[in-house]
């Protein structure tokens, strides 16, 4: 299966950043180096990741927009309803991926058994490196100067060097 890993989302000084490795694989293989697993939503004010298996998160980012569309940009309104079809539609809940969404006030993890998670220290992180680039944020939050940016950063090139399904080809956006 095609997957493609590792999404960090840091919430720190007022700032939100969400970065993306560029590897996917397939089983073993290194089948890309400069995937981009992070994009802009609704205007460019709801920043989204994924990780797990490329088409299904395609088509999760569509009914993402979708929502957000119809909930005039109500991210929280937007990913709950997302986890709920997600969970309850015969064909979406055979898809294999995990989204992050964010926007200047809100970080949501969704899942496809329902589950909408909103972080109690403001770090999500999702995809095979995603723990390492966690506990790096959590380090650099807490004993660095840094910016947001520059965390989510570093963090990402932290767990390429220890996870080999990440690399450090890393798209950042940041709100």
């Amino acid at each position: 299966m095609i997957r493609s890993t590792t999404i960090l989302a840091v919430r720190h000084n007022g700032k939100v950043a969400v970065a993306g490795d560029g590897q996917v694989t397939f089983n073993d293989t290194v089948m890309k180096h400069n995937a981009k697993k992070v994009r802009r939503m609704h205007h460019g004010q709801v920043i989204s990741g994924f990780a797990g298996s490329t088409a299904d998160a395609m088509t999760l980012f569509e009914r993402l927009e979708k929502k957000l569309d119809e909930y005039h940009g109500n991210l929280t309104r937007s990913v709950v309803e997302l986890a709920k079809d997600w969970r309850t539609d015969k064909i979406l809940r055979r898809l294999e991926a995990l989204l992050i969404a964010v926007d200047k006030e809100n970080s949501f993890m969704i899942s496809g058994s329902g589950d909408v998670v909103e972080p109690d220290d403001e770090i999500l992180a999702i995809g095979s490196g995603g723990p390492y680039a966690q506990a790096a944020a959590k380090a650099l939050i807490a004993h660095s100067s840094l910016s947001t940016r520059e965390i989510v950063e570093e963090s990402m090139r932290i767990a390429a060097a220890i996870c080999v399904y990440t690399n450090d080809n890393i798209i950042i956006e940041e709100l």
